[in-house]
């Protein structure tokens, strides 16, 4: 016959419970905060590995002007990058992240900064990497991210309907790519913005849509 438990028993149980919990919400934060750098890093050192590694298999990563999975994403940025860059870097800034057990939603401000091989020497972008978490098998990993561009260095005004404008690639840009990231996810000065979408995921119209367009089709 087991005895019941004894008040300090339960006590220490609860301590142990408690002290588990403070332990791991700073250890989700920092892996989730690893996980960034090492998407950053990955794309500055055209290292395919390093960006696969921040994302689950079966995630989605919708870009602006690309739409697909972390493969066909590396493939795509590392191409785009190597073709309209000499050099470049992905910086981190404001970094916000509300944690649910093991998803997380995340805000990250970036500025990308590129020396460029053809139109204006130097660009500058800022904008916002708006991410869902989740840890599988003890990993945290993006299971959806959607890249949201926010301001440009431009010499003229741009017009604000076209995100086409905040790229260093626009002359690389059809018109039908042009007009696929105008159709995308935008930032908003309220609460319409994409950040406070919850739960936050990616439009399967909108995937096929690119796969379509990626093949020629009319979407």
């Amino acid at each position: 016959m087991t005895n019941p438990p004894t008040e300090r028993t339960v006590a220490v149980t609860i301590a142990i419970e408690q002290l588990h919990s403070m332990i791991k919400e700073p250890q989700d934060r920092e892996a989730i905060r690893d996980c960034l750098a090492r998407y950053s890093r990955g794309v500055d050192r055209f290292d395919r590995e390093l960006i696969l590694s921040a994302y689950h298999p079966d995630a989605v990563d919708d870009h602006g002007k690309f739409i697909g999975t972390p493969s066909e994403f590396a493939d795509w940025a590392l191409k785009q990058h190597a073709d309209a860059h000499l050099s470049h870097q992905h910086c981190l800034f404001n970094h916000t992240c509300e944690l649910d057990g093991d998803n997380a939603h995340t805000e990250t401000y970036f500025m990308f900064v590129s020396m460029n091989r053809q139109g204006p020497p130097f660009s500058m972008t800022g904008g916002r990497y708006i991410d869902r978490f989740e840890k599988r098998n003890d990993v945290w990993a993006m299971a959806y991210r959607a890249c949201i561009r926010d301001w440009a260095m431009m010499e003229t005004r741009p017009d604000f309907g076209d995100l086409s404008t905040f790229t260093s690639t626009r002359s690389l840009l059809s018109d039908e790519i042009r007009a696929f990231m105008n159709a995308g996810p935008a930032a908003r000065r309220d609460r319409s913005d994409p950040s406070y979408q919850r739960p936050f995921r990616e439009d399967p119209d909108r995937v096929r849509a690119f796969a379509q367009l990626k093949h020629g089709a009319t979407p």
